[in-house]
């Protein structure tokens, strides 16, 4: 038998551009090929390799001689051919090709292995080709990243009477989340590898139980990528190459996340390390963007201060009260909602005055009262504004155009109501519980779509009408932010659901967009047209595409459906080195397990539901001992521990 092993390299953003500069060469010592770009600016020093256990019988770097004249994949001229030439040279358009032949008896089998890999220069590529040419040492590696991955997903895993939930959130959300968002950042979809600053700051909250390590990480990561103003980059190429741009959620995603950290972790030393910031030419008044390699600036600041560099920064109000929308308020799409500078966000308004009740306990504890007593008396005045102004008489409204025209309203012919803003009306805790109710049965009645299995971002979708949002209006109506369930903003909904103690609901709803209830039978495969086991970032809403995902992989609503599924609708929640577990689940559920590894040390526990509550914790017993306040204390001492939630009413 002849096996080819075959590798189309690109080296560079697409192999068109960078093929010319392609370099390959075979490696008889080490019974491989090297490839390598030294025209890319930041990989020029790597060295990419293909090799195989057994030995070469011949090679080619000419992708016209492995494919043929107008060849292709399907039946390329090399398994016509006797062997390959032996070349490997510069030329336009390269790969690299290598052949080995076995001989098999009949019955018989053999193992072989085919590697692929990198090394940061071409010394290390060698090492490490020769290296893992051994198929000892290859299955031991594989034996590695297996237990690699059994620890990662092994820190919680759940029984419920909902076995999707428990797929899900006892694997493929946590590896979806940390394969792909954080080690890859690249996917089908969208082959980047940039990292996104308030991107992959959300995913990292997902980590907090399984990987915290990681996410203080990102914290300091993140920070290093604030310009010295206190805005900071959308999304860069490491070291330092990315885009500065007029968008105003993002810098608000690092007192965020570092103040949730702080209070699942106990580590208040984060708050402590000292980055860098960073330096540019400001935007010019009519620049909305630009890409740059920034200076690194001399100016360090610990990460409290790079917090509160980004909320002072944040906290610039327009005329009805409300924070400047500017160039897009998470989503991007609406870039010219507030572009003069005069348009103003509900929903930020939201997210702003959650940041600010998370982060003035920070700032008491570093003792800077006189900020926090500000941050106090500015949620309060914010709060006022968005109950004046936003309320639309069913629900909240999106945003106000630079012109003073409402977004998200009764008025609109278009985008009448968004998501967002009801839903963070009740995650923030700041609007008034009649209207928070009310709000949310508005998402209810206009946004869910159960026949579909789907929760629209908003409704109608833009199209014809005269409003002019942004990029979004060039979707396609019913497709991604354009109408389609934003994958992002449903889980938030479900979110504000188990907040308000709505268990039934908070389900039915995270059921309804967990993929594998998109496929379960043939029909619904051939509707939905994506994988069964990772979250997809949209769900298409209108006909004759309706329930068809799109964007899978690559995307950070696979961390939010593990955050809601894991720590709203199951309530488990560790702060520091205490634990609670407050569920909202459907009454119809007789209880739940969790097993949780903490340390050397194992937390068995079972919920248990006789009197059919949605929410509400009537006993906690730890090791057989009722613990008065609720509360569980987490103790690395080696032991199991057995720990029993009653839910009911606390009498």
């Amino acid at each position: 038998l002849s096996l080819f092993f075959y590798v189309e390299w690109v080296l560079g953003v697409n192999r068109e551009n960078s093929a010319q500069f392609i370099v390959t060469e075979y490696d008889e010592a080490n019974n491989g090929m090297l490839a390598y770009n030294r025209y890319n600016d930041e990989f020029s020093e790597l060295a990419a390799f293909m090799a195989s256990s057994i030995p070469i019988d011949s090679y080619t770097s000419q992708r016209n001689e492995f494919l043929g004249r107008n060849g292709t994949l399907d039946e390329p001229a090399a398994m016509r051919a006797e062997r390959l030439s032996n070349r490997a040279e510069v030329n336009h358009d390269p790969c690299s090709a290598i052949q080995v032949k076995i001989e098999l008896d009949p019955g018989e089998s053999k193992n072989l292995l085919f590697l692929l890999g990198q090394g940061k220069n071409i010394e290390e590529a060698k090492k490490t080709m020769n290296e893992y040419q051994s198929l000892t040492k290859a299955e031991n590696a594989l034996e590695e990243a297996k237990q690699f991955w059994s620890d990662k997903l092994g820190v919680l895993q759940v029984k419920t009477p909902d076995t999707s939930m428990d797929l899900m959130l006892n694997k493929w959300l946590i590896y979806q989340t940390y394969a792909c968002r954080i080690l890859a950042r690249t996917g089908f979809y969208q082959a980047g590898g940039a990292y996104g600053f308030r991107d992959q700051l959300q995913d990292v909250m997902a980590l907090v139980y399984s990987e915290p390590t990681k996410t203080r990480e990102q914290i300091l990561l993140a920070a290093e990528h604030q310009f010295v103003e206190g805005d900071v980059q959308h999304w860069w190429h490491p070291p330092h190459r990315g885009v500065r741009t007029r968008i105003t959620d993002d810098l608000l995603f690092l007192p965020y996340v570092t103040s949730d950290y702080i209070e699942r972790t106990g580590d208040w030393t984060v708050l402590d390390e000292v980055v860098n910031y960073l330096e540019d030419e400001l935007l010019e008044p009519d620049e909305h963007d630009r890409f740059s390699i920034p200076k690194v600036s001399e100016e360090k600041g610990s990460i409290y201060d790079h917090c509160i560099r980004s909320i002072e920064k944040a906290m610039n109000f327009g005329s009805r009260g409300l924070p400047l929308m500017g160039g897009g308020d998470w989503n991007d799409g609406m870039d010219k909602v507030g572009i003069k500078g005069k348009g103003e966000s509900v929903w930020l308004g939201w997210f702003l005055y959650t940041v600010l009740q998370q982060f003035i306990p920070v700032c008491r504890a570093k003792e800077d009262n006189e900020r926090a007593n500000r941050y106090e008396q500015t949620g309060k005045e914010l709060i006022f504004s968005i109950e004046k102004h936003a309320w639309d008489g069913a629900w909240y409204r999106r945003a106000f155009f630079d012109d003073g025209t409402p977004l998200g309203s009764e008025t609109n012919d278009e985008c009448r109501i968004d998501s967002i803003s009801q839903s963070w009306a009740v995650i923030s805790s700041g609007a008034r519980e009649e209207r928070a109710r009310a709000a949310l049965q508005a998402v209810q009645n206009h946004l869910v779509n159960e026949e579909a299995g789907l929760i629209k971002l908003l409704s109608p979708p833009f199209d014809t009408s005269s409003l002019e949002p942004g990029y979004i209006k060039g979707y396609v109506p019913g497709v991604r932010e354009n109408g389609g369930q934003y994958t992002h903003a449903a889980v938030w909904t479900i979110m504000a659901n188990a907040r308000l103690g709505k268990g039934n609901q908070a389900w039915n709803l995270y059921q309804m967009i967990n993929p594998i209830n998109h496929t379960r039978t043939r029909l619904d495969i051939n509707t939905y047209k994506g994988e069964p086991y990772v979250m997809a970032a949209d769900v298409y809403a209108i006909p004759p595409h309706t329930g068809r995902g799109g964007w899978t992989w690559y995307t950070g609503s696979s961390s939010w459906m593990y955050r809601v599924g894991m720590g709203e609708i199951l309530g488990f929640r560790k702060d520091g080195d205490k634990l609670y577990v407050n569920p909202c689940i459907p009454e119809d559920w007789p209880g739940f397990s969790i097993e949780y590894r903490y340390g050397n040390s194992k937390y068995i526990i079972e919920v248990e539901n006789p009197d059919k509550f949605q929410k509400g914790v009537k006993l906690v017993l730890l090791d057989g001992s009722e613990l008065q306040d609720k509360v569980i204390p987490l103790i690395d001492d080696g032991n199991e521990h057995q720990v029993t939630v009653i839910m009911g009413v606390d009498e």
